[in-house]
């Protein structure tokens, strides 16, 4: 994926190091190490429905379809959208649906989802975020506060029920939404 062309070009000299990047608004692009992490975890195959919460640059919107993904994505700024949108047309990525909105309600009109990955810490799993899975589908989220937060994957199995499991610590900008941080 072309990263420089989701990162402003004032940073696009570092568009390749492995490091976040201010892509305005308050928001950061993802380092690539995590943004590929998330992505493992997600354990995605082509032609599933993923949900992205935060399109932010789009980079990570790129990847997702670039493996075959049919991608919903949803950010609740707008400006962030136009640019994630004319970034992925640019980048020859076709195909994502996006949606302007508090991610942290998810998408209930096109759930269920096969996997579902949140580019921002929440205090804890949406509610409407696990209900809108598949039985064996995937949330990678970063959970905790105060912009310390754990990497956590929830898996909803067949009978309904939500095991997790915690990949380490990382740093994000607040889920700000009904089911996330208050603005």
């Amino acid at each position: 994926v072309p990263r420089h062309l989701f990162v402003p070009r004032k940073h696009r000299d570092s568009a390749y190091s492995d490091a976040p990047l201010p892509i305005g608004h308050g928001q950061t692009i993802s380092q690539p190490y995590i943004a590929a992490l998330m992505t493992q975890l997600l354990e995605i195959k082509p032609g599933e429905r993923v949900l992205e919460v935060g399109t932010g640059s789009g980079y990570q919107t790129a990847i997702l379809a670039f493996m075959g993904a049919k991608v919903y994505t949803v950010e609740r700024k707008r400006p962030l959208l136009d640019k994630a949108a004319a970034a992925l047309s640019e980048a020859g990525v076709e195909g994502v649906n996006f949606r302007e909105g508090d991610g942290s309600l998810g998408w209930e009109k096109e759930s269920p989802f096969d996997g579902i990955i949140v580019a921002a810490g929440a205090p804890g799993p949406p509610s409407p975020l696990l209900e809108q899975l598949k039985p064996g589908g995937r949330l990678v989220i970063p959970v905790g506060g105060s912009g310390r937060h754990e990497l956590m994957v929830y898996l909803k199995e067949g009978s309904g029920k939500i095991r997790s499991s915690s990949y380490g610590g990382c740093m994000f900008v607040p889920l700000v939404g009904e089911h996330g941080e208050k603005q």
